[in-house]
């Protein structure tokens, strides 16, 4: 009875010396390599959520980020309006355009993974520190350019998948029958590609801003080290 006393006392002792010493190492001050793997993790979350969220049918559509026409374009699907089978050509086609940009997101999650894993541990520290989106805009500048260029081959496969280009090429035609009006054509995959990324970017955003803002959002040991730096 002795021995199964003893027993319990040397556990219950063994289990507060271990959360001590875990304590202690969440307290302690991250390296720069956690830094840069917690900054990755958020960012994967984030693009992970937004990903999934926009790739979901009406995820763009009925969302603050919702992709409307560019200016030149609504001044196509204004003068169209008059002309039979026309009449709801401006919704028609925005439709479209989401719909394309929600497929098309479905894609952008190794894409995005991929260009977060290029964050290095010199900028780490720094992001950490910085502005509560400076994640999401060092993202941004840093990889925009290459997340646009393959990004928008996958935009022009959606858009033609759901005839979209063939819709807007058939108002085109229509527009530039109008008698006096100013010949247009503007690019909608260059678009749609921007805007699709911008609503991505914008769900990546929301998402550091709600790890940096609320511990509960820290799923795992590393992002609670990392991010207790920050609240400190």
């Amino acid at each position: 009875m002795r021995v199964a006393v003893l027993s319990l006392v040397l556990l219950l002792c063994s289990c507060d010396v271990l959360k001590e010493v875990q304590g202690t190492l969440m307290n302690s001050e991250p390296t720069s390599a956690e830094v840069a793997m917690g900054l990755k993790e958020a960012l994967t979350i984030g693009i992970s959520k937004g990903s999934d969220a926009l790739s979901k049918e009406n995820g763009y559509y009925q969302s603050i980020y919702k992709i409307l026409l560019p200016e030149e374009a609504r001044k196509v699907t204004e003068k169209l309006k008059i002309i039979p089978g026309f009449s709801n050509v401006e919704e028609e086609l925005v439709r479209r355009l989401n719909r394309a940009a929600e497929d098309a997101a479905v894609k952008a999650k190794p894409i995005f993974v991929s260009a977060i894993k290029g964050l290095t541990f010199e900028d780490a520290m720094q992001i950490l520190l910085g502005p509560k989106d400076a994640a999401t805009q060092y993202l941004h500048g840093k990889t925009y350019q290459g997340l646009y260029d393959a990004f928008q081959p996958e935009i022009l496969s959606s858009l033609d998948k759901f005839n979209a280009i063939e819709y807007w090429e058939k108002a085109i035609t229509a527009y530039n029958k109008i008698p006096l009006v100013e010949k247009v054509n503007p690019r909608l995959d260059d678009y749609v590609a921007n805007e699709a990324l911008e609503g991505l970017f914008g769900m990546v955003e929301k998402e550091e801003l709600a790890i940096r803002s609320d511990p509960a959002k820290r799923v795992s040991d590393l992002l609670k080290k990392v991010f207790a730096k920050q609240d400190s």
